[in-house]
Formats: structure tokens, C-alpha cells, sequence
């Protein structure tokens, strides 16, 4: 391609002479001073020190030109050239001027005159630009070292890499372009179109030059659009993938230099499908878009287009968005004039110019701008047919952009247009296919007055335009068969909803639940009222000791024995001497400061009594009192021996949590909340005892108490992501809705790898009807559960694919599989299945069970207990059934049943079973249970759940069933000790007591408890094995000694050995303890009335 001779010669009217600013003259507040101070690594076509100019050039208009400069041995040229334009708001050089358009400058040779020549001759060594973005950013002045990319053929071309050649440039404006104001609310918005895919089979590099386009409207102030229009696309074909990362390009048409098109640090950087924003993200797609972007055609414009919004112009951005999400994407192809084309030819004309062939459009959701903090879009979208009616009906919009452009874009000539440099694009005459199209647009006028009433009227007044229509529609059409798509990406500097930093979280949910301090540490107190009596104590024995070893000596005689008299005579003796020498006296007033101590901390006494006979009687009991207290003192001096430790807790905190649960499912809630604080006691700052009070508090309803759990949880660990659920989930109930947001959001802050946090965000924000958020929660739940789940379906691929090599010779001589559908693991059968087209899904998932029940020999279904949940809100029922948030739990499965096109799934219906159960309506829980077990015939849970369902309706011969499935199981159930509990009991209530002790032992080897151990030393003591029933109740006795059954059975195994006194103990505790199985008590009576003791009340004979 030749390079033209220099720059053009035209000059704007804003362009002040160079003399005049280097004299000093004042310029315009407004005016954008442009100075080329020097250039760097020059070099001529004739010399190394040839003579050269700058051509600076903003917006289609030459600002300037500067002296004739010789450049100096070393590649430098000082130019000192100043230059500049006018901004102007409503002019041509305006705000989305200076965003979108940079300056040019071109580097020009001046060669010398020769002979007979009348005008010098110039060549263009090469071009540089300066991007004016940092003048929207709040710069008044910046200065670049702009690299200056080679003319093609220039000698610049030969320079080395590492030679660094550019322009220093110096722009500065006497006052900011942007108010304050307009600096904080405004934005910049910049879409960059990277490519069009899979492209119509027409679109062929070779032929006829055409002007692929594409145009996107934004809105303006007021009622104006502003068009983002994208000319000149390459047409490629397929056979590589575009490089990653690539420039960005600008959109300009006049640059001579190839480098000089690329915006300086603006790439296209792409990445996973997975993490966009766009259409064909999913996992199924991944394979059409490798091949689309590799191998298919395509056309390239890697063109970044800027807009400036002004405050309004942001308002009005989000105001539409919200109106309607969809935001048509035009594309078509139009032939480019030819310049040697008469102007009288109106048959041409009327033929070829300002015709719009493939016209179609693509829809970009720009919802995702209005999540919070989220600054740009980036995705594909897939292309379809142009269809007035649809574009109406899914964006609002009327009319098509290209209708306003299409005077402008008709005046695009084959001199004018630049379709990329070295772009080898013959320039023939229309091609036979395009002749062909013209045929056909008479043909279809009668289909195209048969558009609906609403497009007949847009049309009217154009009708040769409604005969285009037709055309477009059928051009549009290959688009859908080819399965085009565009690659685009939509940024904004700031986002358009601000997000809350992590700071501000923080502190406003500290400010909902301060930090607890730990309580000071009282000098004054009646336990430090004690130690101060303590002291004195020890204080006096010891100088009493000190004053009976001067009197008697230290040496004992008989080696300590000293019989009664002689002990009276000496303590007569010391007495007398500590009444007359006054020492008696002083520990009198010794102790009488930490005596008033005891009175006002200990007793709270500080007033006067209101009788002698109160009076007295608190001195008795204040007496006694300090009697004790001495005698603790003086063991503590006195003892040779430390006093024994406190013994350990029989029980941990995991058994305590066990019993709890025991307890609950018991229906004894009184017995469980006691477990809970004695937990909760023994390690108050322990988050998870807490949680655990609080989700119980929340399955008995008490929301207060719950609230004061999660809150003291959160107060111990402010960043404890669960505690920040929980007390969201409490604020929801309690309809706080402001604070409940707060700990939404602060959750998802300190965890966004979380698929739960997002859910539950979600199901909160849809609660409040903010569909926008709750849809940017989902999706990007969404989003990481499919990473999840490819990162653990790649760990069992890789480690089978080395067994998979190891096995193809042995399998290439073996006859094919007959039916190898049998053989295929799960994930190719998904794999297989999620390539068939959206409308067909459905169908395709309700022929499944079908398939299955026609092929017996086919393996059985694999559990759900053996695959984790795969979507968001069972993931998210999980963690709510352990909470007991019912109210989201029935949120979450609603959502489940919705987004499931083939029916819901086991686990639905076992969540939902559970939820039932819990409100006691069995009838609804059998009916989820029954079709839980239709869908998954070996889930143990599901059995489990039926077993817990017949034992409370008091069917045991069914509930045994389903307890005896359960355990033959290979897979354990999710909780198996209330299995075996239930289960055991039935074998007690049905005399099969072999049974009941196993399964009762079984038991107690995965988590023993009280009842466990119990239920063992009923079934021995039925079989008539009294040593080992004794060492079970001694066993759960030790685990909870309050358990009025197990001494009611110990109380029956001690009459039965004969052991009077401690079967009269135990049935002592049985009766205190309160027990309350009838039959049990009548059998114990019975027993003792038989034998003649055991109880304490027979009268002795």
C-alpha cells in the first residue's frame, strides 16, 4: 500500500498561527496548548541529519505545522512547536472529541531541491499520537514521551528494537475542562468491539471492498443519542486465534503508520468464558467457541470507542438500563462507493448506494452496570436477523440506528476508506451474489407488506426503505444459521452504583454490635473481700505459731504426742500472754477492717437492723461464716499436702453437644437448652457453642434469644462469616430490614468465594424486590459453583486419564460394546446431553427416566449422598437445614423448583420432607418422601427420613423397614445415631433383645451417649446378663447421672444380685429424678415387694 505523500492540507479555523504563540499572545481560557519539545532517534531516507517538520492534527483538523528543524547527529530535533484548539462544549472539538480523538503528529522529511524543481519534496518518516484522556481526568497539564511508529518504507523501519524513537509532548490547559462537580458525577464510558465469529459464509476477505459496521447508541442529555459507530472491520478467515493479549485500536481512518492505531496501555486482554458476562459462557458452550474463534471466519476491529457522560447523562444511563435491560448492537455490510462512479448514474445509485445487506442485531444485557461496584461488561452475544418488531419489543427502540447514519456512511468512497493497512482487498466489481440479492428484492416486496401495523407505520413515510426491510430480514437470517456472535466489552471509569468498602461494613455492623469489652477487674469485691480475710488470717497463725515457739519451744517432746492436759495448760498459758501483752487486742483490730469487708461485699448489709433479733441472727450466721472461712485459711497454710485438683468433666463438649441434639429430637427442649448453656458456659468464647444456642433458639421460634446468640458469636469474631449470615437471617425475621442488608453485604465482602453467601443475598435481595442485585447475586453464585465443580471434575479426569492410555491396547481387540451407553460414566452422559439446543432440553430430560425404565441391566442410579448438591440453593438448604432457617430454606427450595426444567430433584424433595416433618404434617412430608424415593431408590437419607416419619406416626413395623434399609446400606446415612436409637427401641418394644443390644453397640461405637449405653444395659439386663447391663448403666450413668430410667434399671440389676443397700440408693435417685415410665416403676415396686427390700419406706420386721 502506497503511503501518501504527506499530511492533509487542510487547516481549521481554531488553529492559531505557530508565531503568534511563541510571541507570548494571550489564548482562550478553553483553549488545549499542545508542545512538541523534541523527537528522539531520528533518521532520514537520504541522511542521518536530514531536515524535518512536525504536523500536529486533532479531529480531522491540521492545528499547525513547525519550522524546518535539522536533526543533530545523535537522532535528536529540538522543535519547541506550540500549537492548540478550542474546546468548546456544543462545538465540533467537545468533551467526547477530546475523549475519543487523540493527536497526531507526523514526522516529515524535507529532501532537498534538485535540479529544475520547483517545490521541496516531503516524506513521512512517522507518526505519533497523545491521548488527552488524562485532561477528563482532572489534569491541567501532563507530559509523554510518545513513541513514533514508522511509515511503512520509512527508514524508521530499520531501526532496532531497543532504539527508542518518539516524540516529548506537553499538554496543558490554563484551567480544569471538568468542574468539580462534573468530575465526581460524571463518568466515561468506552466500548471496545474486539470481533464478529462465525461469520455468514458470504463474508470472504477477497471480492468487492465492503464496510462491515456495527453501531451502538448511548444516551446523551435530554432526549439526544449519541452513536458509537465502528467502520472498517477486517474480514479474516479462520485458521488461528486472534493473539492475547492485543492492542486496542482507535478509531481513525487518516493514520499512515500501523503502530500508531493502537491506544498506548490499552489491551484486550480476554479470559475464562466462564468469568464473562455475556451469552455462550456456560461449559457447554466452550467447544463452539474454540472453534468459532479459531477456525470459522470472523471480522476484527479491536476498536475502543469513548463517550463522556455528564451528571444528567449518567442519570439518564441508569434510568434506561433499569426501563430495559436489553441494548441493541446493530451490524451490517455495505459496498463501498466507487470513486470513478458517475454521479448522473441514478440506475447505480439507486442500486448500490446506501443499501444495508446482512443487517442484523445483537442484544447486550447491561443490567450487570447497575450491580454494585461493577464498572464494565465483557462477553459475547450472539447475532440475529434485524426485525423491527423484535428490536421494539425486547429494547424500546423504534427505528434503526443505521437509518440516522445512512446519510453519513453512503458518503464512504473506496478513496476514503482505510480497511486496515495491508489489508489485501481486491477493489472488482460487484460480485454475481450480490447481483443475485438485487434479483430477489423484488420478489420479496409482497412478503414485506405483510410487517405488522406498528412497523407499516414507523415505514410509511419510507417506502423504499420498508422494501429493505424484507431484504435485511433475509440477509439477517444467515446470521442465526452461521451462529455469529460479537465479542464486546462496555467500561465505565467509576461504577454507576456505588459499593460499600469493606471499612464502612465493618464499622457500621460494629456499631450495630459493639465489641464486648471484658468486664474489669473489681479491687473491691466479696471475692476480694475473702482473700483480704484470708491473708489476715494466715497473717495472725503465723505469728501466733511464732509467740507459742518462743513460750514452749519448736521441738515436740514424744515426737509430737502431748497428751490432753498438758495441751489445756499451754494454751491457758498463751492466752494469758497475748491478753497481757496487748497482742490479742491488735489481731482484734487486724481483723476488724476485712470483717466490714465481708458484711458490705459479702452480705450487702449496710444499713441497720430493724431488730435485735435480726441482728443476732446475722451474727450467727456471719459467725459461722467466718469460722469456715478461718478453718479454709488455716488448711491452707497448715496441710503438708496441696489439696486434690477439681476433677475433670466426664463428659466433652462434643457429647454435650450429642445429648443436645438427643434431646431435640426427643422433644425435650428444656433438657437440650440446658445442654446447650452448660456448653456455652464452660467456654464463652467459643463462636460455634454459640451458633449452635442460636440455631436452636431458632428452631423453638425464640428469635430474640437466637438474635442475642448470633450477636454475641459476632461480637467475639466481627469478621465471622457465618455469625454475619445468621444475624441477617434473624434481622429478615424480625423485619429489620436496613441491618440485615448491612450483614448481607459485609459477609459477601469478607468471603466472595462463597456460594452461599451470594444465595442468601440473593433470596434477602429478592425479598426486597431489588431484582437487579438479587440477579448480580445469583449469577455470580452461579459462577462459582460451575468453577467449583470443573475444578473437582478435572481431579478424578486426570487421575484416570493415565489408566485410560494403559487400557487402549487391550481394548483395540476386543469387539465393539453393544451398548455403550451402559458403560459411559455420569459426566459424559451430561456432557452429551448439554449440547443439545435450549428448546430441547426439556424434552430431552423427561425421556430420561423412560430410557431408564427400558434398560434393566443398566447400573442403578448413583446416590445423592455421593455427589455434593449441584446448584446454588440446594448448596445453600444444606447449610440452612443445620441452622433450622426455615423461612430461607422455603425461599431457597422455591428457587430450586423453578430453575430445574427436568423436574426437581431427590434432594428437593428431602429438604422439603424435613421442613414438613418439623411442623408435624406428615401427610405432606410422606408425600415428598414418596417421590424422594421414586427419583432415588438407594438414597439412605431418603429411607432414613421415612423410618423418622413412621416412628412419629407410630407405624413401627414400618418405620423398622425402613431403620433395617438404612443400615444395610454400604453408605451410612447422614446421621446414623438416631437410627440406630430409634431402631433399637423398636427391637426393645418388640422383645427382640439380641437385636436391640447390637444395634445399640453399633451405637456406641460411632458416638456413645447416654441413651446408648442404656439402651445396651436394657437389652442385657432382658437377657438375663446382669454383670454386663450393670457395666452399660454404669457407663451411661457416668455420661449423665440425671437420667431417672438408667437408676431405676441399676436399682432392678442390685435386687436381683441381692445388694439391699444399693438397690435402695438407686431406687432412692430414681424417685427424686422423677421417672416417669409407668411400667417401669410398677416393675421396680413389683420386684421389691417380691423380694422385701429395695424400699427405704418397708417397715422393718
Amino acid at each position: 500500500m502506497a503511503a501518501p505523500a504527506g499530511p492533509p492540507s487542510r487547516k481549521g479555523s481554531l488553529a492559531p498561527p505557530a508565531a503568534a504563540l511563541l510571541l507570548g499572545e494571550p489564548q482562550p481560557s478553553h483553549a488545549v496548548r499542545v508542545a512538541v519539545r523534541e523527537a528522539r532517534g531520528l533518521k532520514g531516507s537520504k541522511s542521518d541529519t536530514p531536515v524535518t517538520v512536525v504536523h500536529a492534527e486533532f479531529n480531522g483538523v491540521l492545528l499547525g505545522e513547525s519550522s524546518k528543524v535539522d536533526v543533530l547527529p545523535d537522532g535528536t530535533a529540538e522543535y519547541n512547536f506550540t500549537t492548540s484548539f478550542e474546546y468548546s462544549p456544543d462545538g465540533p472539538n467537545s468533551l467526547d472529541s477530546i475523549a475519543q480523538s487523540p493527536v497526531l503528529l507526523t514526522v516529515t522529511e524535507v529532501l532537498p531541491k534538485e535540479k529544475r524543481q520547483k517545490e521541496e519534496k516531503t516524506v513521512p518518516l512517522g507518526q505519533a499520537v497523545v491521548d488527552l484522556l488524562p485532561l477528563l481526568q482532572g489534569q491541567c497539564s501532563f507530559k509523554v514521551l510518545a513513541p513514533l511508529y514508522a511509515v511503512p518504507t520509512s527508514p524508521l523501519e530499520s531501526l532496532p528494537p531497543e532504539a527508542k524513537c518518539g516524540l516529548e509532548v506537553t499538554v496543558c490547559v490554563q484551567e480544569p475542562l471538568l468542574s468539580a462537580t462534573q468530575l465526581s458525577n460524571g463518568n466515561l464510558l468506552s466500548v471496545t468491539l474486539e470481533a464478529a465469529y462465525s461469520v455468514p459464509e458470504a463474508f470472504v476477505p477477497t471480492g468487492p471492498l465492503q464496510n462491515y459496521m456495527a453501531c451502538l447508541q448511548v444516551p446523551a442529555v435530554g432526549e439526544r443519542e449519541f452513536p458509537l459507530l465502528f467502520k472498517n472491520g477486517v474480514p479474516k478467515l479462520g485458521g488461528e486465534k486472534e493473539p492475547l493479549p492485543r492492542p486496542k485500536k482507535w478509531p481513525l481512518g487518516n493514520i499512515m503508520a500501523p503502530g500508531a492505531l493502537s491506544i498506548p496501555s490499552s489491551f484486550i486482554v480476554g479470559g475464562p468464558y466462564e468469568d464473562e458476562d455475556g451469552e455462550l459462557n456456560r461449559r457447554e458452550d466452550r467447544e463452539f467457541r474454540i472453534q468459532s474463534e479459531s477456525v470459522k471466519k470472523r471480522i476484527v476491529w479491536d476498536m475502543e470507542r469513548r463517550c463522556y457522560l455528564d451528571p444528567a447523562a449518567v442519570l439518564v444511563l441508569q434510568n434506561r438500563i433499569a426501563e430495559c435491560c436489553y441494548w441493541p448492537v446493530e451490524v451490517c455490510r455495505m459496498p463501498v462507493v466507487s470513486s470513478s462512479k458517475g454521479k448522473n448514474s441514478k440506475t447505480d445509485k439507486g442500486d448500490d448506494d446506501g443499501q444495508i445487506f446482512f443487517h442484523g442485531v445483537a442484544y447486550v444485557n447491561m443490567v450487570p452496570l447497575l450491580y454494585p461496584g461493577v464498572k464494565q461488561i465483557r462477553g459475547a452475544f450472539r447475532v440475529f436477523a434485524y426485525k423491527d418488531s423484535e428490536v421494539f419489543e425486547k429494547t424500546k427502540n423504534q427505528h434503526s440506528v443505521f437509518q440516522d447514519l445512512k446519510p453519513q456512511i453512503s458518503l464512504i468512497k473506496e478513496g476514503q476508506w482505510v480497511p486496515g493497512i495491508g489489508s489485501p482487498l481486491s477493489r472488482a466489481v460487484p460480485s454475481r451474489i450480490q447481483r443475485e440479492d438485487k434479483e430477489k428484492i423484488t420478489k420479496d416486496k409482497e412478503s414485506g407488506r405483510k410487517m405488522s401495523s406498528a412497523v407499516k407505520m414507523l415505514s410509511s413515510d419510507v417506502p423504499v426503505e420498508a422494501e429493505n426491510v424484507t431484504y435485511l430480514n433475509h440477509n439477517g437470517q444467515q446470521y442465526v444459521e452461521a451462529g455469529t456472535f460479537l465479542v464486546m466489552e462496555i467500561k465505565l471509569e467509576k461504577a454507576l452504583v456505588p459499593k460499600r468498602l469493606p471499612e464502612e461494613l465493618t464499622r457500621r455492623v460494629k456499631e450495630m454490635i459493639p465489641p464486648r469489652p471484658p468486664l474489669p477487674r473489681r479491687t473491691a469485691g466479696a471475692k476480694k473481700a475473702v482473700e483480704d480475710y484470708h491473708n489476715q488470717i494466715t497473717s495472725i497463725a503465723v505469728t501466733i505459731l511464732s509467740e507459742y515457739h518462743e513460750l514452749f519451744g519448736k521441738q515436740l517432746p514424744d515426737r509430737g504426742a502431748i497428751n490432753h492436759q498438758t495441751l489445756e495448760e499451754q494454751k491457758c498459758q498463751l492466752n494469758f500472754e497475748l491478753n497481757s501483752s496487748g497482742k490479742y487486742f491488735a489481731f482484734k483490730e487486724q481483723l476488724k477492717y476485712v470483717v466490714v469487708k465481708i458484711v458490705r461485699e459479702k452480705y450487702l448489709k449496710t444499713t441497720a437492723f430493724e431488730s435485735l433479733e435480726q441482728f443476732q441472727a446475722f451474727l450467727s450466721e456471719l459467725y459461722v461464716y467466718l469460722v469456715d472461712q478461718m478453718h479454709v485459711a488455716l488448711n491452707q497454710v497448715l496441710s503438708e499436702e496441696a489439696a486434690a485438683p477439681t476433677p475433670p468433666s466426664c463428659t466433652t463438649d462434643e457429647q454435650l453437644w450429642l445429648f443436645a441434639r438427643e434431646a431435640q429430637v426427643s422433644k425435650d427442649y428444656k433438657l437440650a437448652s440446658l445442654y446447650h448453656q452448660q456448653r456455652v458456659a464452660r467456654d464463652q468464647h467459643n463462636i460455634q457453642y454459640w451458633l449452635d444456642y442460636g440455631a436452636f433458639c431458632l428452631l423453638l421460634e425464640e428469635t430474640i434469644k437466637a438474635q442475642e446468640c448470633f450477636r454475641e458469636a459476632l461480637r467475639l469474631d466481627p469478621h465471622h462469616v457465618q455469625s454475619l449470615l445468621l444475624c441477617g437471617i434473624v434481622a429478615v425475621t424480625l423485619q429489620r430490614y436496613e441491618e440485615a442488608e448491612i450483614f448481607f453485604e459485609d459477609a459477601s465482602c469478607l468471603e466472595p468465594s462463597s456460594v452461599v453467601v451470594w444465595t442468601l443475598s440473593g433470596l434477602f435481595y429478592e425479598l426486597q424486590n431489588n431484582n437487579i442485585r438479587a440477579e448480580m447475586a445469583f449469577r455470580e453464585a452461579n459462577k462459582l459453583l460451575q468453577a467449583q465443580l470443573a475444578m473437582e471434575r478435572s481431579i478424578p479426569e486426570a487421575a484416570e486419564g493415565e489408566g485410560r492410555k494403559k487400557q487402549i491396547s487391550a481394548q483395540c481387540g476386543r469387539p465393539l460394546n453393544p451398548c455403550p451407553e451402559a458403560s459411559l460414566p455420569e459426566e459424559v452422559e451430561d456432557s452429551a446431553a448439554s449440547v443439545v439446543p435450549e428448546e430441547d432440553a426439556t424434552a430431552q430430560q423427561n425421556r430420561k427416566p423412560k430410557n431408564k425404565e427400558a434398560a434393566p441391566k443398566a447400573p442403578p442410579p448413583v446416590s445423592g449422598l455421593s455427589r455434593p448438591p449441584c446448584t446454588i440453593f440446594m448448596k445453600t438448604v444444606e447449610f440452612l437445614m443445620k441452622v433450622n432457617a426455615i423461612q430461607f430454606v422455603h425461599m431457597a427450595l422455591a428457587h430450586e423448583l423453578l430453575s430445574l426444567q427436568g423436574g426437581p430433584s431427590c434432594d428437593y424433595y428431602l429438604a422439603l420432607a424435613q421442613t414438613y416433618l418439623l411442623k408435624e404434617d406428615f401427610s405432606k412430608s410422606e408425600e415428598c418422601l414418596r417421590e424422594a424415593i421414586r427419583l432415588d431408590y438407594v438414597n439412605p437419607n431418603v429411607w432414613a427420613q421415612k423410618g423418622h416419619l413412621c416412628y412419629l406416626k407410630g407405624d413401627l413395623a414400618e418405620a423398622k423397614g425402613c431403620y433395617e434399609r438404612t443400615v444395610s446400606f454400604v453408605v451410612d446415612a447422614a446421621e446414623m445415631h438416631f437410627v440406630y436409637l430409634r431402631l433399637g427401641s423398636i427391637y426393645l418394644e418388640e422383645k427382640e433383645y439380641g437385636m436391640a443390644k447390637q444395634t445399640y453397640l453399633l451405637a456406641c461405637r460411632n458416638s456413645a451417649s447416654c441413651l446408648t449405653w442404656l439402651g445396651v444395659g436394657i437389652a442385657c439386663y432382658r437377657l438375663g446378663e446382669m454383670a454386663e447391663a450393670e457395666d452399660a448403666l454404669a457407663e451411661a450413668n457416668a455420661l449423665n447421672n440425671n437420667n431417672a430410667e438408667v437408676w431405676a434399671y441399676l436399682a432392678l440389676v442390685c435386687l436381683q444380685g441381692g445388694r439391699q443397700l444399693e438397690s435402695e440408693q438407686c431406687y432412692k435417685y430414681a424417685v427424686k429424678l422423677g421417672l416417669k415410665t409407668a411400667a417401669l416403676l410398677q416393675e421396680l415396686r413389683a420386684a421389691q415387694q417380691r423380694l422385701g427390700f429395695g424400699d427405704p419406706s418397708f417397715s422393718a420386721e
